[in-house]
């Protein structure tokens, strides 16, 4: 491939990123309930596995920059998937031990994701189609969490759990083959001699980054405002099947496909909240999706054994299209906001703050139903948590059609 690719091209590529890396995420979690009966552990510890990630990524992360400058972007997004398809796949081992590091090893492999995509495609996306063109490619992160959400379950009953967690592996190896076609046209303009010298000092230097959130007092809000939301995101994503299993006697499999069914609503959601953002502006949509995502984090407090499942399937489709479906806004009205020229250093400063507050959120989710013995406190934290992320951004007054 010679030709510079379109922007449709680099979005479908980037779409396929997603969809793969979101294994690093949710392909433990949603296997919780079977490993957990192995190694002896609570399977509501999934949001410690959540928190791991993250940890891993807040340090490779604030990398991105540097190894974008050095190697491109295609090639920082080829050698993350490999790695977090190793790290995967290390989770074979039902020891927590080797769950912890597998977590933190699949953030280490992750961090540089998402910063390599909004490199790519802020480079080519048409300021009249921004939210959409974002909003597409982030539906990699929905489409990805609901094939594994109802396929692991599947290859799980038929084959064992390890089964399952090794065809995510591969599946994000094959990720990064897929690829290689873009490495030479997208990563043309890499600089070689480049030297990537004392990472303490890069690291150091892109945390130097977080200036921007000081200086645009709009992205310090949109920035809070994607922390609190992610949180009701992630624990929404990760301990949406536990509950099923644990708190309402649900199979694996039928817990497995609803959620499936939320995450296919966030692909629904990104699509359509990004269409409805490039007409009417950022900020209505994004302070609307908190609201709705705190009413569907309502009815999950208040489920119970004795409700239809049709009716927990609306709420976690409810969950799905509102609170798995605000990215691709916020990334592309990130990336509107950013001082020019800095729409990595930007989406790296708030990627570090949304990891900052993963390393909390889910574990105290953990905490909660460790304490009181069920989960109704934990989606009492994602109501509060999308309730005050509505109200920071509807305050964001810099946030307006773009």
């Amino acid at each position: 491939m010679n030709a510079s690719p379109s922007v449709w091209t680099v979005m479908l590529a980037l779409l396929g990123t997603h969809l793969a890396g979101m294994g690093v995420f949710l392909a433990v979690p949603v296997l919780a309930p079977a490993i957990a009966a192995e190694a002896g552990i609570p399977a509501a510890l999934a949001g410690v596995h959540t928190a791991l990630v993250y940890a891993g990524a807040l340090v490779s992360g604030p990398l991105a920059g540097a190894f974008i400058r050095r190697f491109g972007a295609i090639r920082v997004l080829q050698a993350g998937l490999v790695f977090c398809g190793l790290a995967v796949a290390l989770a074979v081992i039902p020891h927590p031990v080797a769950l912890a590091a597998s977590a933190l090893a699949c953030g280490l492999g992750h961090g540089p994701v998402t910063p390599a995509g909004s490199h790519l495609l802020a480079q080519k996306a048409p300021p009249n189609r921004r939210a959409l063109i974002f909003s597409l490619k982030q539906c990699g992160v929905p489409a990805g969490a609901m094939l594994i959400a109802a396929v692991t379950p599947l290859i799980a009953e038929a084959y064992g759990w390890r089964a399952g967690i090794l065809s995510v592996a591969a599946f994000l190896a094959a990720s990064a083959v897929v690829l290689q076609p873009l490495r030479r046209p997208l990563d043309a303009e890499r600089d070689r001699s480049a030297a990537l010298g004392d990472l303490r000092a890069a690291w150091r230097a892109a945390l130097g980054s977080l200036s921007i959130l000081r200086e645009v007092p709009v992205l310090r809000r949109m920035t809070a405002m994607s922390a609190l939301y992610g949180i009701s995101q992630f624990c929404f994503s990760s301990f949406f099947v536990v509950f099923q299993v644990e708190a309402l006697g649900v199979p694996l499999t039928e817990a497995g496909f609803r959620l499936a069914m939320a995450q296919a609503a966030g692909v629904f959601g990104r699509v359509f909240w990004g269409l409805v953002a490039d007409r009417i502006g950022a900020g209505p949509v994004l302070t609307g999706l908190g609201v709705a995502a705190a009413a569907s984090g309502l009815a999950l407090l208040l489920a119970g054994p004795d409700w239809p499942g049709f009716i927990l399937t609306l709420a976690g489709m409810g969950m799905g299209a509102t609170a798995i479906g605000w990215n691709g806004v916020f990334l592309a009205e990130t990336a509107r906001l950013a001082p020019p020229g800095q729409v990595g250093a930007t989406t790296a400063a708030t990627g570090f703050v949304f990891g900052a507050c993963m390393l909390v959120g889910p574990p105290l989710f953990s905490v909660m139903v460790q304490a009181s013995g069920g989960y109704a406190l934990g989606f009492g934290l994602c109501v509060v948590t999308a309730l005050v992320g509505a109200a920071l951004v509807r305050g964001a007054g810099g946030v307006a059609r773009a």
